[in-house]
């Protein structure tokens, strides 16, 4: 089972914890516009998909950006089944947590794992991938402790690759544990909704 949570707020809030806690769980928007949606798999208590969305500058939202979850392909690249060939074979990234860690897989990366090289810059506030031949670099930053203001710890980041595919994992810090805890216990009072009876209309 599934659930999909939307969250609306437009009251000031001090820190990211105060606006999970002060919304009402139908949509969040930020006092810019911004929403957030979010889907758990109930069965694991798992976060399954993290998406945000921006008005864009006609009227009516603009596109969702995943932060955690499947990409999703192009309207083009689906129509299209020679780019969507071509693009087979490049690496796709993609962020999907466990409950202790946070988690990114880049798939298509044949190389061995002496090849990369993974570092925090904490003056950068991210993380970057780099291969010893240059044939994938990667920079990505962190959203969760950039919300909440936390530094980062290489001492945290590990990973490992198997199957053409990296895998990065940053132990997620108690802060954000016990922030995910409270959120997961104010999603599970939430009745649960198929995706077509979500309604994400900005108020």
């Amino acid at each position: 089972m599934f659930q999909e949570v939307s969250v609306y707020c437009n009251m000031a809030v001090q820190s990211w914890s105060d606006l999970l806690k002060a919304s009402t769980k139908t949509a969040l928007i930020h006092d810019d516009g911004k929403e957030m949606a979010e889907e758990y798999d109930l069965t694991t208590d798992e976060l399954i998909v993290r998406k945000w969305r921006s008005k864009s500058t006609l009227k009516g939202q603009g596109p969702w950006e995943i932060e955690v979850g499947e990409p999703v392909p192009s309207t083009v690249a689906c129509l299209e089944s020679d780019v969507i060939k071509e693009n087979c074979s490049n690496p796709v990234f993609m962020r999907k947590d466990t409950k202790t860690s946070f988690l990114w897989r880049v798939r298509n990366l044949p190389y061995p794992k002496e090849v990369y090289n993974i570092s925090v810059e904490p003056d950068q506030r991210c993380c970057i991938i780099r291969t010893n031949n240059k044939k994938y670099y990667k920079k990505f930053n962190i959203p969760d402790l950039d919300r909440s203001q936390l530094p980062l710890d290489s001492s945290a980041l590990n990973f490992t690759h198997a199957n053409n595919t990296l895998i990065v994992s940053y132990k997620k810090p108690k802060e954000i544990l016990t922030l995910e805890h409270e959120l997961l216990r104010e999603v599970k009072k939430l009745k649960g909704t198929n995706e077509e009876d979500v309604d994400c209309k900005t108020q």
